[in-house]
C-alpha cells in the first residue's frame, strides 16, 4: 500500500477530504517518529511497537573492489508487530 492509497482509504472511511486525511496522517507519523526519537519506543496496542535500535560499528567489504571498510555505529528504527496483528496474517 502506498501513502496515496492509505490517504484515500482514510478519507473515505472518516468522511474527510483527501487533503485533510493526508495532513492528519502526516501529523500522526511525525509524532510517532518524534516519540521514538525521544523515548526510544512507541507502542500502539493491538498493532505493534516501534523502537530505536543501535547497530554496532563493523567492517564491510566493497564487492566491486574487495576493499575492507569500516562502517560507523548507527541507529535505526525497528518494528515488532503485536500478537493480535500476527494472528491476523
Amino acid at each position: 500500500m502506498t501513502k496515496a492509497e492509505l490517504v484515500e482509504q482514510v478519507a473515505a472511511q472518516a468522511n474527510l477530504t483527501k487533503k485533510n486525511a493526508a495532513e492528519i496522517l502526516d501529523v500522526v507519523f511525525n509524532n510517532i517518529g518524534k516519540a521514538v526519537k525521544k523515548d526510544a519506543r512507541f507502542s500502539y496496542p493491538g498493532f505493534g511497537t516501534w523502537s530505536l535500535r543501535s547497530r554496532k560499528a563493523r567492517k564491510i567489504r566493497n564487492p566491486q573492489t574487495n576493499e575492507i571498510m569500516k562502517l560507523k555505529a548507527s541507529k535505526t528504527i525497528g518494528f515488532r508487530p503485536a500478537k493480535e496483528l500476527k494472528e491476523t496474517l
